[in-house]
């Protein structure tokens, strides 16, 4: 016992040492739509939470009333076939707790998937977010600009991220700002958050793909909205143009730094249709080849990497078999 009482130590001090080593940026948000998630997840913790305490108190409850003693050496119990009143909650319990749960669940995901009801009255500022094997490009089509690995937003200003991807599946997440989302090659996806203290967060892909999947972060700055449209005539005045040949360099390239241009990719190289254009007219049908043809031309600078043609095992020729295979334990036996 006294050998184990360090162990115990170290283990207690760890739990308090090691939470300050990196903060839970989830549980630290800075937008409504980050904050309904912090809530659910704090809310399902603290109802989980006390799911155990109650089981563990039962049990110990239990432990020690019914345990074996020299007073009641030799008892039996008398045979039970069932208790109703007990099934009855553990079996009803449950069923609440999991609609609960479940409640809470579907009321996040609605709140988190449409704009913020402080925001409601206002047009959302509307950013294309696309991929290319590591970074991400920012298109602005209001302003006419571009940004690559950093995204400035307004405060208190509902925005829109239209997500797609020139290359493999990855995933848009700003931690303390809002959920994570897909991008994919061939559709647009919807994220809808804003920010309500100015600072800077940072965002990531959350999904991985491929060996710069660890060095696909940006920054997301929240500016008051004075500083934001200095910003953006800056860059109108200052910033070079994007050409054509410039944005397929960018897509080429695997790792970059911020790179700033007063006009966007989107009018050579236009995004995919949202996911309703990929139906035919009567919904059964999909046609996977939703970009335009510029952006089908562009995805080929990330081709999906094709399967091997060969295995480790397609050198080994497969024994040839003089006799067919018994299909039974039965006719395995009339074999031998």
């Amino acid at each position: 016992m006294k050998k184990k009482g360090p162990l115990y130590a170290l283990f207690l001090s760890l739990l308090f040492i090691l939470p300050g080593c990196s903060s839970l940026t989830v549980l630290n948000p800075k937008g409504p739509a980050a904050r309904t998630l912090s809530d659910t997840i704090i809310l399902s913790i603290a109802v989980m939470a006390f799911v155990l305490a109650v089981v563990y108190i039962l049990y110990i409850f239990v432990l020690v009333k019914y345990r074996a003693k020299k007073s009641n050496e030799g008892y039996i119990p008398e045979h039970e076939e069932g208790n109703k009143v007990l099934e009855a909650i553990w079996i009803i319990i449950p069923i609440i707790i999991v609609a609960f749960l479940s409640v809470v669940t579907v009321k996040s995901t609605h709140a988190v998937e449409n704009v913020a009801n402080e925001y409601k009255d206002q047009d959302p500022l509307v950013i294309y977010a696309s991929s290319s094997n590591w970074k991400w490009h920012f298109s602005y089509p209001e302003e006419g600009i571009e940004t690559v690995n950093y995204v400035n937003i307004p405060v208190h200003r509902a925005v829109e991220f239209r997500l797609y991807s020139f290359g493999t599946i990855t995933s848009f997440w700003v931690p303390q700002l809002a959920g994570q989302k897909y991008a994919m090659s061939d559709m647009l996806t919807y994220l809808n958050l804003s920010g309500d203290t100015v600072g800077s967060y940072i965002g990531k892909n959350s999904n991985f793909s491929g060996k710069g999947f660890a060095h696909m972060e940006f920054e997301t700055l929240v500016m008051t909205d004075e500083d934001y449209q200095d910003w953006v005539k800056e860059v109108k005045e200052t910033a070079p143009a994007l050409t054509e040949d410039e944005f397929k360099g960018l897509l080429a390239a695997e790792h970059l730094g911020r790179k700033t241009y007063s006009s966007t990719h989107l009018e050579f190289s236009p995004p995919p249709g949202d996911h309703s254009e990929h139906m035919s007219g009567d919904g059964t049908e999909m046609d996977m080849h939703n970009g335009g043809e510029e952006h089908e031309d562009n995805k080929e600078i990330h081709p999906s990497p094709a399967p091997s043609s060969q295995t480790e095992f397609d050198g080994n020729p497969a024994p040839e078999v003089e006799e067919p295979l018994p299909s039974s334990p039965v006719e395995e036996h009339t074999h031998q």
